[in-house]
């Protein structure tokens, strides 16, 4: 099977590299991951990934810290630009071509993020992956794969999470829950479904821009959501 899509953009939390550790990265699952990634550039998908911190820093679970929110979400986006090039560096020893692209300047380690450069890499078949967020506090990293997938023309949004989809609750709190196999952005707002931040949510909605919702470790998963196959949860107008 083809793909159904030429661009896509690939959201992946800090967590799905942590593995079975506590903090940082595990390698075997960040390999793994790689392996994802690269069985669906294969078949010559244009990739964008936005990655987030939260194997490194939360600010949330940072209350007690007495950091202020402002340089805690850039220490956050630090995090994210230190995932970015971990993930760079995995991709490139599996033979890919890769570009971390910045919207903090740090000229040593990565680009910065100009969307005509993006997306020349994007047309040469490069990977991109955005790091830092927006660029400015309050925004999550969700909000930053909103927007970056609006900028450079993705035809999806596929976001990566550790469950098969939304559901009605939290799967592993309440075994009543029941997954979507279709929801609109309204109910996942209205019924405050938390699969990304409302921000996220509304400006995809307002945007047209498609969402998926998959598990991310389920091998081959990822290849079956860009090929069409009814894998996770499709959140549409």
């Amino acid at each position: 099977m083809v793909s159904q899509y030429k661009r896509i953009l690939l959201k992946l939390s800090g967590e799905a590299l942590l593995g079975k550790k506590d903090f940082g990265i595990d390698y075997d699952i960040l390999r793994q991951i790689v392996k994802e990634i690269r069985s669906i550039h294969e078949l010559g998908i244009e990739i964008v990934i936005v990655i987030g911190a939260g194997n490194i820093w939360r600010g949330g679970d940072n209350g007690d810290s007495g950091i202020d929110r402002v340089p805690s979400d850039y220490i956050g986006m630090l995090g994210t630009i230190m995932n970015s090039l971990a993930l760079q560096a995995a991709l490139e020893a599996d033979g890919a071509f890769c570009r971390v692209c910045s919207a903090l300047e740090v000229h040593e380690v990565a680009e910065p993020y100009i969307k005509r450069r993006a997306v020349r890499h994007l047309e040469k078949g490069r990977i991109i992956i955005c790091a830092a967020g927006t660029g400015n506090p309050y925004f999550t990293t969700d909000s930053a794969a909103a927007l970056r997938s609006l900028e450079l023309d993705c035809d999806v949004l596929i976001k990566a999470t550790n469950v098969d989809g939304v559901y009605t609750d939290d799967p592993e709190k309440n075994p009543k829950a029941t997954k979507y196999d279709t929801v609109t952005f309204d109910e996942v707002l209205e019924k405050n479904l938390r699969v990304m931040d409302s921000t996220a949510i509304a400006q995809c909605r307002d945007n047209k821009m498609p969402i998926i919702v998959f598990k991310l470790m389920e091998k081959g998963a990822l290849k079956k959501v860009v090929q069409g196959e009814k894998i996770g949860t499709k959140i549409i107008l």
